[in-house]
């Protein structure tokens, strides 16, 4: 064996060793599936169907936990993760607050301060109006946009900046009309802000698909637009999407998995292997289903590229709004 082969062979032995090692992590103690809402809360109940799954699927052999830290708009879940650097046995279930507390200056931490681990699924908003609303289609919102923006009360739920205002900000930018003269009224949920539509007290709320559902089917209000890609499976099927009425506006409450900093990459492949197979499973396909959302994967990597694009495109839109810090 020539000198260059034992060089070659030295080489492989550690690329070798060090896949091995990238590989070999898995918990030693108890998981922490954390959740910035209280308990019962949409949130929270994919969390315990997270948890539930891995336990009787046995992809997890340590026990697993659904830990509530509501407040802040998720800042202070987002706190608890980040005091456990480096720890994978700690990983949380968010949304798109991750991005837009950082822009309106509620969060000095951004998206790079944790560690990406997976993009699980995407929750599209929807746009209804009172059922006997002179607006018909998302068509007639844009003409109310273009020409009286501030006769245009918008209810939204539970803050502002958060992605059910950013999808009225895109539709408003769409129609051509100045974001800021927009007049959005804030409820403390979802269920206030559907109160006050069919109350009158608002014109258009803005809210993930889902909670449209029963409402809807009830005739008490009408959806005029999903901002989705396409259409939606479910009750939902027969609104047109945004894109079908002209205007090019998606928008979702995503629902990612995201880590301390500072995992390493035996980690983090170990969280990509768990959540692969999760998707993959009946359970899981049911909860997004009736969840009204959609099942988007991505693995790490991805969701750290998608984040840097997501931030730049919500910066836009919340600056136009005068809510960026």
């Amino acid at each position: 064996m020539n000198t260059l082969t034992i060089k070659l062979a030295a080489i492989l032995a550690l690329l070798l060793a060090g896949a091995a090692n990238a590989q070999s992590w898995k918990p030693s103690k108890n998981i922490e599936i954390i959740v910035g809402v209280s308990p019962g809360g949409g949130i929270d109940r994919t969390a315990r169907t997270l948890q539930k799954i891995m336990q009787d699927r046995r992809y997890i052999e340590v026990a697993v936990s659904v830990i509530n830290k509501p407040g802040g708009g998720s800042t202070i879940a987002q706190a608890y993760l980040n005091q456990h650097a480096g720890d994978a046995h700690y990983i949380y279930l968010g949304a798109t607050s991750l991005l837009t507390n950082h822009i309106i200056g509620k969060s000095a931490q951004s998206h790079k301060d944790f560690t990406p681990i997976v993009m699980l699924s995407d929750e599209y908003i929807g746009f209804a109006v009172k059922a006997d609303s002179s607006m018909q289609s998302g068509k007639d919102l844009i003409a109310m946009m273009k020409s009286r923006p501030d006769s245009l009360p918008i209810g939204i739920a539970t803050a502002a900046g958060n992605t059910n205002h950013i999808a009225a900000g895109f539709v408003a930018k769409a129609a051509g009309s100045d974001v800021k003269k927009l007049r959005v009224a804030v409820f403390g949920s979802g269920g206030e802000a559907m109160t006050a539509l069919i109350g009158g007290h608002v014109s258009l709320v803005t809210t993930p698909a889902a909670n449209l559902n029963a409402h809807a089917q009830a005739g008490r209000l009408r959806v005029i637009a999903v901002a989705a890609p396409q259409r939606l499976i479910g009750p939902l099927n027969a609104v047109p999407t945004w894109r079908e009425q002209g205007v090019n506006v998606v928008v979702a409450n995503w629902r990612p998995i995201i880590a301390p900093k500072g995992l390493s990459a035996g980690q983090i492949a170990f969280w990509e292997d768990v959540f692969t197979k999760i998707t993959h499973t009946d359970e899981w396909k049911n909860e997004v289903e009736n969840g009204g959302s959609i099942i988007h994967y991505m693995n790490s990597r991805e969701l750290s590229s998608y984040f840097d694009a997501q931030y730049a495109e919500f910066k836009t839109v919340l600056t136009e709004l005068g809510l960026a810090k």
